[in-house]
């Protein structure tokens, strides 16, 4: 029984008539019974009888009614669902970033994306770039932002802003006194800041050359956030992104470097097309890494 067959076989069941049962779905009478008429042909079985102007149900159609009201139930769901998830209004979300990007844009975009489609599930992951393309490649992540643009040729990398690194020193410290930084100022002073081999740690390396400046951390680390605590404890001063919220955090003063950047990128799989969700979420990301690298723009 076909998906039309199917509804008008129910709309006749629950209304009792050919005129009731064509009114219910808005159709002629006569475009009714010819479905009907159709349906019984290939079921090869009467599914009513009429009696004194009504439609009596025979055994078979009784018997067939409560799996075809089920059925009926599931591809009305299933119009529903695909009409939410044409519309954005359905579906799930899965963006993976590297974590300052995490803790600084995926809240704003986050917020409004929610605000406006409040029925579609978010799942947020933090992970290391690596772990990212990886997520991208297997479909369990759709989005991914990520501080590097410098990606493997089936992702691709849209760069959506830059952002300069921070200098974080511990409070009291004798170069607070100055309102920017160079690397000049960081020579001789004990050093916490990325391992090498990542994209931060090329920047500075690049533009310590350019300027004749030798830097040697003392202290490497993988994630930015994790400066703050070796930073307190009088370790020496960290040189980290400028994206994360840095002067939330006690025991330090935070003040801006000169000189180099890093991107912030969008990252999709070349081989998975977006939903129309991802493509909204998209969409928001670049508005909140916009507006957040304005507020710091205005900060400086």
């Amino acid at each position: 029984m076909r998906a039309r067959q199917l509804e008008v076989f129910i709309a006749v069941m629950r209304a009792g008539t050919v005129t009731a049962a064509a009114r219910l779905l808005n159709i002629s009478q006569p475009a009714l019974s010819q479905i009907l008429l159709h349906a019984e042909d290939e079921l090869g079985f009467t599914l009513f009888e009429r009696v004194k102007g009504r439609l009596r149900p025979t055994p078979e159609a009784l018997e067939i009614f409560p799996d075809a009201e089920r059925l009926s139930a599931g591809l009305e769901g299933l119009r529903r669902k695909t009409t939410d998830l044409r519309l954005g209004r359905a579906g799930l979300v899965r963006v993976a970033a590297s974590p300052p990007p995490a803790m600084a844009i995926l809240p704003r975009a986050f917020t409004k994306f929610r605000a406006q489609h409040p029925n579609i599930m978010l799942r947020a992951h933090s992970a290391p770039i690596a772990a990212i393309v990886d997520m991208l490649r297997a479909g369990d992540a759709s989005l991914g932002v990520a501080m590097d643009d410098r990606l493997p040729p089936d992702i691709e990398a849209e760069v959506i802003g830059s952002v300069g690194f921070a200098c974080l020193l511990p409070a009291g410290h004798a170069l607070q006194k100055k309102a920017e930084l160079t690397l000049a100022d960081l020579v001789g002073e004990e050093l916490i800041s990325y391992r090498g081999n990542t994209r931060p740690a090329d920047e500075l390396a690049h533009a310590a050359r350019a300027q004749g400046v030798t830097l040697s951390p003392s202290l490497e680390i993988d994630v930015s956030i994790s400066a703050v605590g070796f930073v307190q404890a009088g370790l020496g001063i960290a040189l980290v992104d400028a994206l994360l919220p840095w002067h939330q955090f006690d025991g330090l003063a935070v003040r801006l470097l000169a000189g180099p950047e890093f991107p912030i990128a969008l990252l999709t799989s070349r081989t998975r097309a977006l939903s129309r969700a991802d493509e909204m979420m998209r969409d928001e990301i670049r508005a909140a890494c916009a507006a957040v690298l304005n507020e710091h723009r205005a900060k400086a």
